[in-house]
C-alpha cells in the first residue's frame, strides 16, 4: 500500500488503473458494457490478468460495441476459443455475447427503474438505478471494503431477470466500484474526493 491506494494495487499497470480510472464514472452503454466483460472474465482470476489482456480483448470483441457482439454466433465462439492473447473459457465467451444480446434488448425494454438522467437510456441507466441513496462510509486503508451490498445483490438479480450472465452480486459490486456507482477509494486516498466531483458532474449533465 502507497499513497492512499488499497492492497489490492500491487502492479505498475494496477497502479495506473487506479489512478486514471478506477471509481471515474462510466455512464455510456458500450462502456458500462465493456466493465461487465471484463469483471465477467476476472472472476476467479487476478485484476491485472484481465489488465494485461484488456486491448486484447477489446480488438477481439469489436471495440466492446453491443451491436456487434450481439451478431456473434458459434463461428466466432470458436474463432475467440481460439485466439492465445485472450482467457480462453468458453463460459464466459458466451456470457459476453448473450450479454451484448441483453443489452440491446433493454434499449426498448419496459418497466426499466428510472436511474440517474446523466446516464444513457438501457443498461447504463439500470445500472446506474442502483447506486445506493447514501453513500457507504469509505473502506479503511488496512481493511479494504467488503465484497458486497445489499444494492449489488438487487443489481444482479434484475440483470439475471433480463437475460445476463456471469453477473452475480460479487462481480456486479466490483463494477459498481470500478465505475463510480460507490465510492470505495480510501479515505486517505486522494481519488476518493476527485471521483465524487467527476461523479457529481457526469450525474448533472
Amino acid at each position: 500500500m502507497d499513497e492512499g491506494r488499497p492492497a489490492w494495487v500491487r502492479s505498475d499497470l494496477e497502479r495506473e488503473y487506479y489512478d486514471s480510472e478506477w471509481g471515474m464514472p462510466v455512464v455510456d452503454e458500450a462502456g458500462v458494457y465493456e466493465r461487465i466483460v471484463l469483471e465477467g472474465f476476472q472472476a476467479g482470476l487476478s485484476w491485472v490478468t484481465v489488465l494485461k489482456k484488456r486491448e486484447a480483448f477489446r480488438a477481439a470483441f469489436a471495440g466492446f460495441d453491443p451491436d456487434a457482439v450481439a451478431a456473434f454466433g458459434e463461428e466466432e465462439v470458436e474463432l475467440l476459443l481460439g485466439d492465445e492473447r485472450l482467457l480462453r473459457n468458453r463460459a464466459k465467451i458466451e456470457a459476453a455475447i448473450q450479454n451484448a444480446r441483453a443489452t440491446v434488448v433493454l434499449r426498448e425494454a419496459d418497466g426499466l427503474p428510472e436511474g440517474p438522467v446523466g446516464a444513457e437510456p438501457g443498461l447504463a441507466r439500470l445500472v446506474w438505478s442502483f447506486r445506493p441513496e447514501e453513500e457507504p462510509p469509505a473502506p479503511s486503508l488496512h481493511e479494504g471494503a467488503g465484497s458486497m451490498i445489499p444494492e449489488s445483490v438487487a443489481l444482479a438479480k434484475e440483470l439475471k431477470r433480463r437475460g445476463f450472465t456471469f453477473v452475480g452480486p460479487v462481480t456486479m459490486y466490483a463494477l459498481m466500484q470500478a465505475i463510480g456507482i460507490v465510492n470505495d477509494h480510501p479515505e486517505e486516498s486522494p481519488r476518493r474526493a476527485a471521483c465524487a466531483a467527476a461523479v457529481r458532474k457526469a450525474l448533472a449533465d
